[in-house]
């Protein structure tokens, strides 16, 4: 089976090994002549960002660089990634790296022209009707790992500094209009990044199918992606250069993001306070609240969790595939608990408080199948620690 295709779902992506060198073309395409390069710092002095960028130099097309993205991307970020695209004349933007260059990217694009703060815009009922449309610059997202699924969402993850919380803003027109999907990109992927975007990938194929509601068509999407997860992560951490496994693995990914459009649950609305707090890796943080919240939502999902693991191969039902995400975890060398990630960490009451508002808040919260309560986050903080 190739593994090369065009797929227009739910934007134009171009997947295959090799597919990055047709980067010129799509951006001609789209219209874009002076594009803005946004990627992480870490990531601009791979080999990787060099090769991409000698693409665009040989089809002498003329573009900016923009590198100040954290991990957890912040306000600060894109002010000074805006102030970059306004100062060089740039005319769409190629979001170029994991979930926080992508996320940062797409706000870049779409921030750049708005009169408003950006904290108008979040994701709160028809929020995004606040913005002007026609401003909006046009992205081209080319993933370098297989997690977030950001290159095919139309929502970028922001933390606000004086408030120490993320935010989802959402517009329709920050979706990319193509995406680069090639996955040889991602074969020099660290194991622990490998392990974290993984894990991120598989839970948003996991809440997505877990949420509660009618869309059984996100459910698909979702019940493929799981099996993708569980049966190529594995492979792709133990040998970082199985293409197949990563041509996969970055299907799962764009498939988590695609699904969950249906909803998020308490994996996300509690990992989202950890890492605002504590800057924590988004993926390995979902990957260790998995376990305990399957166990919260079991009354409510506990015969989809048997079709889930009967359609995996797996025996055993739910606590067979309970069983499945410990083994991953200590395969992938996932932590334990929290304060396995967080080395050093010191949470008193009045701060555990706080990340349980903060978590039963999270706009996440509303798509778990079991309803959140500040009690309920509490007793899963503490499982956690």
């Amino acid at each position: 089976m190739t593994l090369t295709f065009k797929w227009n779902f739910p934007t134009t992506v171009l997947f295959g090994p090799g597919r990055v060198s047709e980067l010129p073309a799509v951006l001609k395409s789209a219209g874009i002549a002076r594009p803005l390069f946004v990627t992480d710092p870490g990531l601009a002095k791979l080999p990787v960002v060099a090769d991409t960028l000698a693409i665009l130099d040989k089809a002498t097309v003329t573009y900016g660089i923009f590198s100040d993205v954290r991990p957890n991307p912040v306000e600060s970020n894109l002010a000074a990634g805006i102030t970059v695209f306004k100062s060089g004349g740039h005319d769409g933007v190629i979001a170029f790296g994991g979930g926080s260059a992508l996320d940062l990217g797409k706000l870049i694009a779409f921030q750049a022209g708005q009169p408003r703060p950006i904290w108008d815009f979040e994701d709160v009922g028809d929020w995004w009707t606040r913005a002007d449309s026609a401003a909006v610059a046009p992205v081209i997202a080319v993933p370098t790992t297989a997690g977030t699924g950001s290159e095919v969402g139309r929502a970028g993850v922001l933390t606000n500094e004086a408030t120490h919380t993320k935010k989802v803003i959402f517009h329709p027109k920050m979706l990319p209009v193509t995406v680069i999907a090639d996955p040889e990109l991602t074969v020099g992927m660290p194991k622990a990044i490998t392990a974290g975007t993984g894990m991120d990938a598989l839970a948003h194929c996991l809440e997505a199918y877990c949420a509660p509601g009618y869309h059984p068509m996100a459910d698909g999407i979702a019940l493929e992606g799981i099996r993708l997860v569980l049966e190529n992560l594995p492979r792709a951490f133990a040998d970082g250069t199985d293409i197949e496994a990563r041509a996969h693995m970055m299907s799962a990914a764009a498939m988590g993001a695609t699904a969950f459009q249906k909803g998020l649950g308490a994996i996300h609305s509690l990992s989202h306070p950890i890492g605002a707090l504590y800057d924590t890796h988004h993926g390995m943080t979902n990957a260790l609240f998995m376990p305990y919240v399957l166990d919260f939502n079991r009354p409510a999902i506990e015969e989809r969790i048997e079709r889930l693991a009967a359609y995996c191969g797996i025996s055993g039902g739910f606590d067979g595939f309970r069983s499945k995400i410990m083994d991953l975890r200590t395969e992938l060398s996932v932590p334990s608990t929290l304060r396995d990630l967080i080395p050093g960490l010191q949470m008193d009451d009045a701060r555990r408080d706080l990340i349980a508002e903060m978590a039963i808040v999270d706009p996440t919260a509303g798509g778990n199948p079991v309803e959140l309560t500040k009690q309920a986050a509490l007793a899963l903080l503490e499982k956690s620690m």
